[in-house]
């Protein structure tokens, strides 16, 4: 199996466990898979005797702690240390992913706003070169802060009861919200200067089906693959 068809038997099969097991399987399987480095394909296939061993195990009557032990951060740390790790090409592949989805997104988006806009006042359809570097760094940061963030919070929760989904949840909204008016700020107050030129809300709109077009043919085909 592939790890697309790895993944989907794991979640068919995570439905046999006790609450009790799911809870630390789950823990354990999410610690792994944030582990982006990691060869998926080997990461799943891991997973998966990990699962069907607690499953075994369960029948006899035995916990997820009888099998995997008190310590599962200490336990999953050794078994992320013998994971292979990905391939880069594979990595860039997934990045390079990431980047055109966001900006397809950017270019439906700003051609729909002007689009409406457009319907009931006179729209500015200029783009400024420094003006649209400057809010597109300020936008990657903001988006790779925040998954690192929301990264870095997931992990912590992990394996420990005693941090709340609630408090998580405000600690990256609000993480979220601030950075976000950051990227407002940036953008209403960094200068037009040098360059200008068109760009028509048709035309982002286009572009930005294309590239999303793009992005989900190629994803779904390395998907399948």
């Amino acid at each position: 199996m592939n790890a697309k068809q790895l993944i989907e038997e794991n979640n068919k099969k995570r439905k046999l466990l006790t609450k009790e097991n799911e809870k630390y399987y789950d823990d354990l399987l999410v610690y792994i898979r944030l582990h982006f480095t990691l060869s998926e394909q080997q990461t799943e296939e891991v997973l998966m005797e990990m699962l069907d061993h607690l499953i075994d195990g369960q029948k006899e009557g035995k916990t997820a702690k009888d099998i995997f032990g008190d310590d599962p951060l200490s336990y999953t740390d050794e078994i992320i240390e013998q994971l292979p790790k990905e391939d880069k090409r594979n990595i860039f592949q997934f990045v390079g992913g990431v980047i055109v989805n966001i900006i397809s997104w950017v270019l439906i988006i700003r051609g729909i706003i002007l689009l409406v806009f457009s319907q009931f006042t006179e729209v500015n359809n200029e783009i400024n070169l420094l003006g649209v570097s400057v809010v597109s760094l300020a936008i990657g940061i903001f988006v790779i802060g925040n998954i690192w963030y929301m990264l870095k919070v997931t992990k912590k929760s992990l394996f420990n009861e005693k941090i709340s989904l609630k408090t998580n949840m405000l600690k990256v909204g609000l993480v979220a919200a601030v950075s976000m008016a950051i990227v407002l700020a940036v953008a209403r107050f960094t200068p037009e200067i040098g360059p200008s030129f068109s760009f028509d809300w048709w035309l982002s709109l286009l572009l930005g089906a294309i590239l999303w077009l793009l992005h989900f043919i190629v994803k779904k085909k390395s998907r399948n693959a």
